[in-house]
């Protein structure tokens, strides 16, 4: 699917890159975009909460990316869980 900012012409030729790839370099690529999609919401969750410390952040995260039920299964009883 093309995105609505981006010309045929340069969708055409991001296809045709990624299919040139390897398994491992889009696995790599991946991997890349998961990480930055990560700092990106960890930035969201710093600017709507700037009290929260490291950890907290790292909770809130998880909170966006997990679904509750399985978060409250995980973290350790009594755990208070920080909105995102």
């Amino acid at each position: 699917m093309r995105a609505r900012d981006t010309s045929p012409e340069v969708h055409r030729m991001q296809l045709e890159r990624m299919r040139a790839m390897s398994s491992a370099e889009r696995a790599e690529q991946g991997a890349r975009l998961c990480r930055s999609a990560r700092e990106l919401m960890r930035a969201g969750i710093r600017s709507r909460h700037p009290e929260y410390d490291p950890e907290t952040i790292e909770l809130a995260l998880l909170r966006l990316v997990l679904a509750d039920d399985v978060l409250f299964r995980a973290a350790k009883p009594g755990t208070p869980l920080p909105e995102p």
